[in-house]
């Protein structure tokens, strides 16, 4: 009976060890998760900021290209064909106006992706949170098990189809 309580003291112990060295290693994967969110986070913070400043600008250049704003930018200037130069100061305000419309479009395809990741990786973060210690007690042969449940089924190529040849019926007819 004295070996069996001794055995059964040096088996806690034992198990405890093992649970306390897993522990760190689900800790981290954990704070991996929430760093990587953190990270992602202040990426949209400076999306947002830069999208804010390029509306801004946007703004500025849809006031700038009204005909009468135009014609008082040119005021001073001094020209036989003021027509051309309002026009070529239009275009030039349109182009730029594009480019900043193209930049936002594309902040706002980034600020859509970013939200995504976010959402994935506060998801992760729960998962590895509310998932049980994994322990280096597991054996080989049910992490195996496991992972072939959980893996997809390979497709097989699909087999090409025979073509159809028709044949041609020859009937004898009576000469």
């Amino acid at each position: 009976m004295g070996y069996l309580s001794v055995f059964l003291v040096l088996a806690a112990l034992l198990v405890s060890e093992l649970m306390l060295a897993a522990t760190p290693a689900v800790v981290s994967a954990q704070t991996g998760a929430q760093e990587k969110a953190a990270s992602l986070r202040a990426q949209l913070g400076e999306v947002e900021a830069k999208q804010a400043e390029l509306q801004t600008r946007l703004q500025n250049l849809e006031e700038k290209l009204k005909p009468e704003n135009i014609e008082s930018a040119l005021a001073g200037v001094g020209s036989t064909r003021p027509e051309d130069l309002r026009e070529q100061r239009r275009r030039q305000l349109e182009i730029e106006r594009n480019g900043v419309r193209a930049q936002l479009d594309l902040l706002a395809t980034s600020h859509s992706r970013l939200e995504t990741a976010i959402a994935t990786a506060d998801a992760d973060a729960y998962r590895q949170s509310a998932a049980p210690a994994k322990g280096p007690s597991v054996d080989a042969s049910s992490t195996t098990e496991a992972s072939a449940q959980v893996a997809t089924p390979q497709r097989r190529p699909r087999r090409a189809r025979k073509k159809r040849v028709k044949r041609s019926v020859h009937h004898s007819q009576p000469y």
